[in-house]
C-alpha cells in the first residue's frame, strides 16, 4: 500500500536559477526502506522536505506537480498537519533542537501531538533507550556531542511513531557501532512496523546493504529508481564513486617533521556539564608533514580535545603548545558563516585576498559558487566552503572536526586529496568516517570516556 505518492514534482527555491526538482515521480510503499543517493545540491534533501510538507510550505518558492502523504496533498496540508504520519531527521541536526534539556526536547513533539501526560514521558524515555541514549535524558542539549544530539534527534522522531520516516544524511555524525544499531533499528521499523523509511545518505558502505530500494538524484532529475541489486550494477557502470568500498586513495607516508602541537597531561570539563572530565591526562603530538585521526565513540572527547589542541580551549591542567599558527574546521561550520557572498567568506581569513580565495574555492570544487549566498548552498556545499575557509589559511596546524559531514563520494576523493597533500602543516581529522580514516591516516588514535586508549 502507497504511503506517499509523487507526481510530476518540480520545484524551485525562491531565486534560484535552476529547479531543485524536475518533473520527479515515485511511490513511497509501507515497509519499504528507500536510499536516496546523489552529489551535493542534487534535490535529495528538497525531496524529503517535499516528502514532509516543508516544501512549499515553509521555503516558498514555485512548486508544480503533487505530493500526497497519508492519502493527503501537501499543498493543502500544513506541516504541522502531517507531524502524526510523517517524521524527519535532518542533516543539521542543531537547527531541530527547541528544548533545553533532552527529555523535553524528545516530549516536545509528543506535547504537541496532544498525547495523553501520562504517556509522554516513558515514551520519551523508551525512544532514548532504542537509540541508545538514555543516559543522556538529563543532560543539557547544548552541552551534547554532535552525534550525541543526533541521537537524541531521532528518539525524537521515533517516539512519534510515524508511518513515514525521513533520514537526512542520519549517520553523519555518529561512530560505527551506533550507526549499524540505527540502521539495524530503521530495517527493523519497517518490516515490523509497517514504517517507511526514506533515507539520504552519503557514506553508502554503511546504508546500500539494508536498501530494499535506491534512487539516484541529479541536477534535480531522477536518473534511477530500482531495487537494491539493479541499482548496484547501475552504479557499476554509471556511478562507481558510490559503492560501497570505493576507496579515497592511500595516505602519503611521509617521513614526520618537528612537532607542531604538543598536548601534555591535560583535563578539561564544560562548566555545568557531567561531573566526569570531558578529557582526562590526554597527551597527543602532532608533526608536520603527518595525518593524525582521532577516533572514537560519540562524547568520548574527541571534538574537546580537537579544541585544545586549536587554542579554542584552555586545559584545567596540563599544557598545550603550538609552533605556529593553527586553523579549526567546527563539526557544524554553517552557524559560523560571517558573510553574504561565497567569495567573501573564504577570503575573510587572508585579509580580503579573492585570488587566494578563489584558488581554494576551486579546490573544493565550488569555483562557479563564488556570488551566492551561503545560506543558499546545500549542507554539503557549506562543508566544503568550511573546508576552503581553513585551508586558504595556510595553516601550520590544520584541525578538522568531521570534514566529511555532507561530502558526496566524489567530493570526498578530491577533500582526501588535499588532505594528504599537507607536507608542510601537521593535520588532526576528527571523524567517524571510517574509508576517510583509511585514505589520509597516517597515525590513528582512539578516545573512550575522556581518555586516549590507543594507537595505531
Amino acid at each position: 500500500m502507497a504511503v506517499a505518492v509523487v507526481s510530476g514534482l518540480t520545484y524551485s527555491y525562491p531565486g534560484a536559477s535552476r529547479p531543485a526538482l524536475d518533473a520527479v515521480s515515485l511511490t513511497v510503499e509501507q515497509g519499504e526502506l528507500i536510499v536516496v543517493l546523489g552529489p551535493s545540491s542534487s534535490g535529495k534533501s528538497t525531496l524529503l522536505r517535499a516528502l514532509a510538507g516543508l516544501v512549499p510550505h515553509f521555503y516558498g518558492g514555485r512548486f508544480a506537480g503533487s505530493v500526497e502523504v497519508g492519502g493527503r496533498d501537501t499543498r493543502r496540508t500544513r506541516p504541522a498537519e502531517l507531524a502524526g504520519t510523517v517524521a524527519c531527521l535532518f542533516q543539521d541536526p542543531e537547527s531541530q533542537v527547541v528544548m533545553g534539556r533532552v527529555l523535553g526536547e524528545v516530549a516536545f513533539g509528543l506535547e504537541n501531538l496532544g498525547v495523553p501526560p501520562s504517556e509522554i514521558a516513558p515514551r520519551a524515555l523508551a525512544a532514548l533507550a532504542v537509540v541508545g541514549a538514555g543516559h543522556l535524558s538529563d543532560r543539557p542539549t547544548d552541552q551534547l556531542s554532535g552525534g550525541e544530539l543526533q541521537r537524541v534527534c531521532l528518539a525524537s522522531t521515533l517516539a512519534l511513531e510515524p508511518r513515514v520516516l525521513l533520514f537526512d544524511e542520519p549517520t553523519s555524525q555518529l561512530d560505527p557501532e551506533v550507526a549499524h544499531d540505527l540502521l539495524d533499528l530503521a530495517l527493523a521499523l519497517a518490516a515490523e512496523r509497517g514504517i517507511a523509511v526514506v533515507c539520504s545518505e552519503q557514506r553508502t558502505a554503511r546504508l546500500l546493504p539494508y536498501a530494499g530500494r535506491v534512487l539516484f538524484l541529479d541536477e534535480g532529475r531522477l536518473r534511477l529508481d530500482a531495487p537494491r541489486a539493479e541499482a548496484l550494477a547501475w552504479l557499476a557502470t554509471n556511478e562507481p564513486a558510490y559503492l560501497p568500498g570505493a576507496s579515497l586513495g592511500e595516505p602519503t607516508r611521509r617521513v614526520p617533521g618537528d612537532v607542531l602541537c604538543s598536548v601534555r597531561d591535560a583535563c578539561y570539563g564544560y562548566p555545568a556539564g557531567p561531573a566526569k572530565a570531558a578529557v582526562a591526562h590526554a597527551s597527543l603530538e602532532l608533526r608536520r608533514g603527518e595525518v593524525v585521526a582521532l577516533v572514537g565513540p560519540n562524547g568520548s572527547g574527541k571534538s574537546t580535545l580537537a579544541k585544545l589542541a586549536a587554542g579554542l580551549l584552555e586545559p584545567a591542567t596540563g599544557v598545550v603548545s603550538r609552533a605556529g599558527r593553527a586553523s579549526y574546521l567546527s563539526q557544524d561550520p554553517g552557524r559560523y558563516l560571517a558573510r553574504d557572498q561565497v567569495e567573501d567568506e573564504v577570503a575573510l581569513g587572508v585579509g580580503g585576498d579573492r585570488r587566494r580565495a578563489r584558488v581554494a574555492l576551486a579546490a573544493v570544487g565550488l569555483e562557479a559558487d563564488g556570488n551566492r549566498h551561503p545560506r543558499d548552498l546545500s549542507s554539503g556545499e557549506r562543508e566544503r566552503l568550511a573546508v576552503a575557509a581553513v585551508f586558504v589559511t595556510e595553516p601550520d596546524v590544520l584541525i578538522l572536526d568531521e570534514p566529511t559531514r555532507g561530502v558526496d563520494p566524489v567530493r570526498k576523493r578530491q577533500l582526501a586529496d588535499l588532505i594528504r597533500a599537507g607536507a608542510v602543516r601537521a593535520t588532526l581529522v576528527v571523524t567517524h568516517d571510517e574509508d576517510l580514516v583509511r585514505g589520509v591516516a597516517d597515525r590513528v588514535l582512539r578516545m573512550e570516556r575522556g581518555a586516549l586508549v590507543a594507537e595505531g
